[in-house]
């Protein structure tokens, strides 16, 4: 396989087929068609290997064995022309965590030579790797900051902002205490990395996303490869529900749950990056939480004004100018009689 390949990314379409052939091999019932057509599939297109691996390990489910290409651990497994004409199946129901818990038709004579020399592979190149000790990075109000972590990925804190990172073995952990972070997260199959932002769990493998945590809601954007989301808690007896996005989609996570996915871009979602705020119908009580993070003082809509929506590109060199723009767009006045607040409210007439 050439370089050319392995970098190939998979289509939506693939990685939703990955998710059914996951949940199929995970299945009582699968059949010997059904293993043959899996053959077909994944020595079809590399880019299906690419996804199925991506998915398995996003999902928990076939741990480092699932990259493995499949006609080289199983041989006898390779369809002939007549078996390859097998259909995929149209479940698309991601697979649930499942560890090394591998399916039973995987556990032949041949599979378990294959299993143990992975697993020892992956255990010794652990081993010779000693755990990180914690690191915390911050930036000051006013203040950004790109920082290279130790395997590779990098990441940049927007204004006023602090993340804890802790590498272990098994696991690239962080939790983004405060602010916002655009993270290009470096590929490793075995090792997931993971960001734990308020109300929201966020875990890759290797892709680009943004993280921006407010005190009602943590929104996350994907500009690149797959991000799975889920709630960080909920109701006693309630599985946390969860999302997987794709590139130019958000969600936003609150005590409430998930909203829905919506679209965006690349540069609604790295604007601050480029010194700049940019609002497409972008309600103006989201709005102001993003400007607050640049404000000494705080801004807030009053209640008769949150919903309105707010369009256009506004620079960041000087916040408080960008707050009356804001304002006198929107036909507002501020009310700063407060000097820890400053208010957003309908213009007397």
């Amino acid at each position: 396989m050439n370089l050319q390949e392995v970098q190939q990314e998979p289509t939506e379409d693939q990685l939703d087929q990955a998710c059914a052939w996951i949940a199929r091999l995970r299945s009582d019932s699968i059949s010997d068609a059904d293993r043959r057509a899996f053959a077909s599939w994944m020595s079809n297109d590399s880019a299906n290997r690419q996804a199925f691996d991506a998915m398995a390990d996003l999902w928990g489910d076939l741990g480092a064995l699932s990259h493995m290409p499949l006609d080289e651990l199983y041989p006898e497994s390779v369809p002939t022309s007549q078996a390859a004409s097998a259909q995929t199946p149209s479940s698309r129901k991601p697979a649930t965590a499942g560890g090394w818990n591998l399916p039973q038709w995987l556990l032949g004579g041949g599979a378990v030579a294959a299993c143990l020399t992975v697993a020892l592979w992956v255990g010794n190149q652990w081993l010779q790797q000693a755990p990180a000790a914690q690191q915390v990075y911050a930036t000051a109000v006013g203040e950004t900051r790109t920082v290279s972590l130790a395997d590779g990925s990098q990441v940049q804190l927007n204004t006023n902002s602090e993340l804890v990172v802790t590498f272990s073995r098994d696991e690239r952990r962080t939790q983004l205490l405060r602010g916002e972070a655009y993270f290009d997260v470096a590929r490793q199959t075995a090792r997931p990395f993971t960001v734990a932002a308020g109300e929201a769990n966020i875990r890759v493998l290797g892709t680009q996303f943004n993280v921006e945590r407010n005190p009602d809601n943590t929104r996350v954007s994907v500009t690149g490869g797959v991000v799975a989301v889920s709630e960080a808690r909920t109701a006693s007896g309630l599985q946390p529900e969860s999302v997987k996005l794709t590139r130019n989609q958000k969600v936003s996570v609150s005590g409430s749950g998930l909203s829905d996915v919506s679209g965006t871009s690349a540069d609604e979602a790295l604007d601050w990056t480029r010194g700049q705020l940019v609002f497409d119908r972008t309600p103006l009580s989201e709005a102001l939480e993003e400007l607050n993070r640049y404000l000494a003082v705080p801004a807030a809509a009053a209640a008769n004004v949150g919903d309105r929506t707010l369009s256009g590109t506004f620079e960041l060199t000087d916040p408080e100018s960008t707050l009356s723009a804001i304002a006198t767009a929107l036909d507002l006045d501020q009310d700063q009689s407060d000097p820890n607040l400053t208010l957003l409210s309908p213009k007397h007439k």
